[in-house]
């Protein structure tokens, strides 16, 4: 990393999103140093993730539970049920495209419909709830940060966007969310198999997938995708 110290800023304790027994803090960059891609890139393998501008980790007193996951992209080959996945998206006409996070007005009044009843659908007894522009602003847009749009269509339908932060070597899904009714095609683990086709392509090493958390039932579909890589006791684990 730079030679400059970074400083960090710790946040007060809260109920944890993903396992409510617990107590979260956050150690969130505070660094007087612009923020830029090549710094973010060094933190994200070190468990660091981004949210609109601002860089964190975990930092909790009496858990560890979340851990880093990343697929290593060459090494990865789907299992029996992510190709029946893939298989039943591609009969029911399912494609997608890597965009820009550029978008227009009325793109943009669309992508906040459809995260507006995501939140409502999977997230209304949380504090996400109710779904705000703010929200979104922070996950699409970055002064600094490349963010690119994984729009999932069924024919010519948007029912699933995820987002992603663009880096050199890799790409990180930085959140996804989607239409109700087309739950059952699985499209959280349907926008993880399309983005590692395009790595593949791309040449990147690694698809980074936020934290694992296995007590969290909600993040129980990261571990599915193998090999894969976890970050804990300061560095990273392989799965096989």
């Amino acid at each position: 990393m730079k030679n400059t110290p970074l400083q960090f800023g710790l946040t007060p304790p809260s109920t944890c999103s993903y396992l409510p027994e617990q107590k979260e803090q956050l150690a969130v960059l505070m660094s007087p140093e612009p923020l830029d891609q090549q710094l973010y890139q060094q933190l994200i393998a070190y468990n660091f993730r981004r949210s609109g501008n601002q860089i964190y980790r975990p930092h909790c007193a009496s858990c560890n539970a979340c851990q880093s996951l990343r697929i290593p992209v060459a090494q990865f080959a789907a299992s029996a049920a992510q190709r029946r996945i893939l298989n039943k998206a591609a009969r029911a006409h399912w494609h997608y495209q890597l965009t820009t996070a550029a978008v227009t007005d009325d793109e943009y009044q669309s992508l906040f419909a459809l995260f507006n009843r995501y939140i409502e659908f999977k997230h209304a007894d949380g504090s996400m709830y109710p779904a705000t522009t703010e929200q979104l602003d922070s996950l699409i847009h970055s002064s600094w940060q490349p963010i690119r749009l994984l729009k999932l269509y069924q024919a010519a339908q948007l029912v699933a966007v995820s987002i992603i932060d663009e880096l050199t070597n890799s790409y990180s899904a930085v959140y996804t969310f989607f239409a109700p009714e087309a739950a059952h095609f699985s499209p959280g683990k349907l926008a993880v198999l399309y983005l590692l086709a395009e790595a593949k392509a791309s040449e990147r090493q690694f698809i980074y997938l936020g934290y694992q958390v296995d007590g969290c039932r909600k993040m129980a579909y990261k571990s599915e995708f193998r090999p894969h890589q976890r970050f804990f006791d300061g560095y990273w684990h392989s799965f096989a």
